[in-house]
Order: C-alpha cells, then structure tokens, then sequence
C-alpha cells in the first residue's frame, strides 16, 4: 500500500470525534486516510465529511473539512490517502 500526503489536521474536537483538516489534495468518500503525528496513527475509512457544515461526498485541494475519526488527533498531524 502506498501513502501520498493529502493534508494536515489543522482542529480536534472530542464529542464526537471529528478532525477539522486542511486538504493540499482531493479527498472522497470511501477513501482511506491514514493520520500520523508524534503520538498519533489513526487509519480510518471516510464514511462522510463536511466542508462549511455541508454534507459532501467529495472535497477539492484548498477545502477545510471536518470527518469522523476513532481516536484523538493532534493539530499539525500529517493526513495521507492510502492507495493499492
């Protein structure tokens, strides 16, 4: 599996668990992402996002977007998309 940085983790917020990022490359649904920081290695499947508190099932390079995450995540974390 390949890596290609997609983005940073620029937020976190705990309930629930959604990653504010920062993208620097397309994003979809369906995409996985792999988080790493110093203290961070979340990989996680994209099941939904937001750009503006909108819905959307794709995200442009230059987008602020919020998904869903399983675990804490730290602001300057790297966000890659994984690929086959």
């Amino acid at each position: 599996m390949a890596e290609a940085v997609i983005g940073t983790v620029s937020d976190f917020f705990a309930k629930p668990m959604v990653a504010g990022i920062e993208l620097q490359a397309p994003l979809k649904v369906g995409d996985t992402i792999h988080i790493k920081g110093h203290t961070t290695d979340i990989m996680v499947v994209v099941e939904s996002m937001q750009v503006n508190n909108v819905s959307v099932t794709e995200a442009k390079t230059g987008d602020a977007i919020g998904i869903k995450i399983s675990d804490r995540a730290r602001k300057g974390d790297t966000v890659f998309v994984v690929t086959s």
